[in-house]
């Protein structure tokens, strides 16, 4: 498969992606990390529902929602994959087909956590300079991977990666984490949009941005989401300027903590009503990573 494509995703489908992904951190009983998983973070409890955390007020990108606390972090499933991806590769050798190669990762861009970019961009430095765009180089580096693709030279057919893939499954199940966690994840995003507090917040934000000369913007996503700033390889002053503007305007009213709180409570009076299957999302990303470092 070769991956060709190059266009700026809208962060709002950032979002609802990163809301179903896998690779985050967690949050109930504080561990230190170390690496990717940099920081102090939290650690689901078995029977109790997860905890918002807050690390540094000033930075979204050290919150974590109640829903990360079961999902992998970035350094547990980087264990599982790499353990996968050997095991595959194994497989497929066995099966004849030397030269398969697993795919390899894309370069990281914008958000480096699931709440990052989740509420709008917030570095004013990186804005004065890049607008709603990511750094200049990680657009670079990830257009490049991009163009590169992944492209599989080894001949192999999909029947033979299909039973190799369950053969891994076997010994190491991947940890995307299950439907449940996905969906409540995803959705309490767009819920907590129409909570009464977040509302009010969009309002003033609004007013405060056609204030400065940027009317017709109702929710803060959609300044980031402009059709006019979606071009990755164009950074216009325009954009810069409304980029800063937005920044100014939300932390005026501190709309990213006030959205942020909102949908924790969201998170964690859904994930009371499915606590079982909660608990057995965060087991399963135990059993997987312990299988993993066996394998």
């Amino acid at each position: 498969m070769r991956l060709t494509a190059k266009a700026a995703v809208p962060v709002t489908a950032l979002v609802l992606a990163a809301g179903a992904g896998a690779a985050y951190y967690t949050s109930v009983g504080t561990e230190k990390g170390s690496g990717a998983d940099s920081g102090t973070y939290q650690v689901a409890a078995p029977g109790k529902v997860a905890q918002a955390y807050v690390g540094s007020p000033d930075d979204p990108a050290t919150w974590r929602l109640p829903t990360e606390a079961y999902m992998p972090t970035a350094t547990q499933a980087r264990v599982v994959t790499q353990s996968r991806d050997r095991l595959l590769d194994q497989c497929m050798s066995a099966a004849g087909y030397d030269a398969w190669k697993p795919a390899p990762d894309l370069p990281e861009i914008g958000g480096k956590t699931l709440t990052d970019w989740r509420y709008g961009v917030h570095d004013a430095r990186l804005s004065a300079e890049r607008g709603y765009h990511p750094a200049e180089g990680e657009q670079e580096a990830y257009d490049k991977a991009m163009e590169a693709g992944a492209v599989d030279e080894s001949g192999a057919d999909d029947a033979t990666l299909r039973g190799c893939v369950e053969k891994v499954d076997g010994k190491v199940p991947d940890t995307t984490p299950p439907a449940i966690v996905q969906e409540i994840s995803g959705k309490s995003f767009l819920k907590s949009q129409k909570a009464p507090e977040v509302v009010d917040v969009f309002a003033k934000w609004s007013s405060c941005m056609k204030d400065k000369g940027h009317g017709g913007y109702k929710r803060p996503l959609d300044a980031s989401d402009d059709p006019r700033f979606t071009d990755p390889d164009k950074v216009t002053d325009q954009e810069i300027a409304t980029a800063k503007d937005d920044i100014a305007c939300r932390d005026t009213y501190d709309v990213a903590r006030t959205w942020f709180d909102a949908e924790s409570k969201i998170q964690r009076d859904e994930i009371a009503k499915h606590l079982k299957d909660f608990d057995k999302a965060a087991a399963a990303t135990r059993e997987a990573v312990a299988k993993a470092k066996e394998a």
